[in-house]
């Protein structure tokens, strides 16, 4: 059950002829009271001889009864209700009850017997609407302070009376959700978000990995928005607005909005805080075992380099708050470059998962930058390599990127649901989610590719490869072997047993990365793992397929021949 508290209004009667009127779309039907302070008020919905202007002025009476010097200028307050739409339909008399709790606990009419003067109507099964004048009759003000926090603790007392669906509390760090008129807005232009929404989400593509402010504003400018600045006058940024050009109001202006109305972490100060410390990683100052990584030259070396970032899970789960909150805010950057650089198949999942891990970066605990840089590089990584394609190379790289990825969004979801932020570790399980659906389509035809690979290999290699698995995970290596995806898995460990590696050693390795139990498949993520640290190629066939004419990516090099077949070469030579 969501409350939403509107803005002040000046008349009374204009809010009584939109609740009891046909709707912006005619969506209203059967508008009527539900219930009122006065169990007699006039019902113009159902009463034909009561009209609006009866109810009205009943309504307005303490306002008028104090003198004009002291009558509110903006006196009509208006709270609306909406059950979740699982939610069974509820009574007349449960509406009304729910209203008479939420004027309670907003101070509007706490019982005392002398509160404001009220009344919510219905007009839809889901929800009603309760307008009130703040003015009590005995001529003072309600009090109303934290009026939003008391509805929504008030909302969640409902919902378990009433055994609703249990909607997360809130904790003031979310973004400012849309109002009703911004979404009849958009469903009148048949968009699918409304303007404040696409503008968070093309904000945040600019801000993903940017290192300056003419980079961020580049990048604005770049995606068609319109946008504006604002200046002191030494000339100094203070801040900026966007807008879309073909969102206007009635005077056909543009409608802009600033930063900190689409986030809180998109004003520009917050953004600067990021480039502070990009600027100062990229100039070597890097940390301790952090070297300057070479320039990415391709969509699948910046997703593996991506993927290399899996460090990250362990300082949220072992670091300090700080520094573990830095992490889960870089990652929403991750995301947010690889939505924006992803192939068809992989980009709405991908989008969604931004879309919803975004709530996940902001919380009371402060981020405390410098320690996530490496995040931020592979941000910047993705945005600069430009789009990926849905095959090969590039494919299985992402399938690999998403992988981490997954691990990443659960690690911070655990990392919230121990600090109780209830909404944003249902908001980075909710990316989990995505995560796991976009994986699914990145890594079909590559993990395909492994497991034919896989199935074609002798059954003694086959059973080579089982005894390591045993070995390193005694576990779970009936598990491992009995899932669709080991034959991709022993064909990974064959490559890299070729390549000179120990798989033993590399499987050890991986398991103590991270857990593997909430893994729908050990398999894939022990795949994606070990030819990500073994350095194979993540697609089978891109160690035979020649690079693209034009493809600026280096070949890897052909592997230096044995010995005794070089020995025998020479030989041959000579004859």
């Amino acid at each position: 059950m969501i409350p939403s508290i509107h803005k002040m209004g000046t008349r009374t009667i204009g809010l009584i002829r939109y609740l009891y009127g046909p709707g912006t779309h005619k969506e209203h039907t059967d508008p009527h009271l539900v219930a009122a302070w006065d169990a007699l008020a006039p019902d113009p919905g159902r009463d034909p001889a009561a009209t609006y202007e009866d109810l009205q002025q009943l309504l307005d009476q303490p306002v008028e009864a104090l003198p004009k010097s002291r009558r509110p200028t903006e006196h009509v307050w208006h709270l609306s209700v909406r059950a979740a739409p699982e939610d069974p339909t509820l009574s007349d008399e449960q509406w009304g009850d729910i209203a008479r709790r939420m004027v309670a606990a907003t101070g509007i009419d706490p019982g005392d017997g002398a509160g404001c003067r009220w009344a919510a109507v219905r007009h839809a099964d889901d929800h009603i609407h309760i307008m009130a004048t703040t003015v009590r009759e005995d001529g003072r003000r309600p009090r109303r302070h934290n009026e939003a926090k008391r509805a929504q603790a008030e909302a969640r007392h409902v919902e378990a009376d009433y055994g609703l669906r249990r909607l997360n509390t809130g904790d003031g760090t979310a973004a400012q959700r849309p109002t009703s008129a911004e979404r009849h807005k958009a469903n009148r232009h048949n968009r699918q978000r409304t303007p404040r929404e696409e503008l968070r989400e093309t904000v945040r593509h600019a801000v993903a990995g940017a290192q300056s402010e003419e980079e961020f504003f580049g990048r604005l400018a770049t995606s068609g928005l319109l946008v504006g600045q604002r200046k002191a006058p030494s000339g100094d940024l203070l801040g900026y607005t966007v807008a879309l050009p073909d969102d206007r109001n009635r005077h056909g202006e543009p409608v802009f909005y600033s930063g900190s109305k689409l986030a809180p972490d998109l004003s520009l100060p917050r953004i600067r805080e990021r480039f502070t410390t990009l600027a100062e990683a990229s100039e070597g100052d890097s940390g301790p075992g952090q070297p300057v990584l070479p320039p990415v030259t391709g969509p699948a070396f910046a997703r593996r380099r991506a993927a290399a970032t899996w460090q990250a899970l362990l300082i949220i789960d072992q670091g300090d708050d700080g520094t573990a909150a830095a992490q889960i805010a870089a990652a929403t950057e991750v995301l947010d470059a690889l939505a924006k650089t992803s192939a068809a198949h992989t980009r709405k999942e991908l989008r969604d998962a931004a879309f919803s891990f975004e709530r996940a970066r902001r919380s009371h605990v402060k981020a405390v930058r410098g320690h996530d840089h490496a995040l931020r590089q592979a941000a910047r990584d993705l945005v600069h390599s430009g789009p990926a394609l849905g095959r090969g190379e590039d494919s299985a790289t992402t399938a690999m990127l998403i992988d981490m990825a997954f691990f990443l969004a659960i690690t911070a979801a655990n990392w919230h649901a121990k600090k109780h932020h209830v909404q944003q570790a249902a908001a980075a399980r909710q990316a989990a989610e995505h995560l796991r659906a976009a994986y699914e389509a990145a890594a079909t035809q590559p993990m395909g590719a492994l497991r034919q690979r896989g199935q074609r290999m002798a059954l003694h290699v086959q059973q080579r490869q089982a005894a390591f698995v045993r070995q390193a995970l005694p576990e779970l290596a009936e598990r491992i072997l009995t899932e669709p995806s080991w034959p991709a898995l022993a064909a990974t460990l064959t490559d890299a047993q070729k390549a000179g590696h120990d798989p033993a050693a590399l499987l050890a390795e991986a398991t103590q990365r991270r857990e593997l139990d909430t893994a729908t498949s050990i398999s894939d993520v022990l795949v994606w793992r070990l030819r990500r640290s073994a350095h194979l190629p993540a697609a089978p066939e891109a160690r035979h397929k020649p690079p693209a004419r034009g493809d600026r990516r280096t070949p890897p090099a052909a592997p230096a021949a044995p010995p005794a077949v070089k020995a025998a070469s020479d030989s041959t030579r000579r004859r």
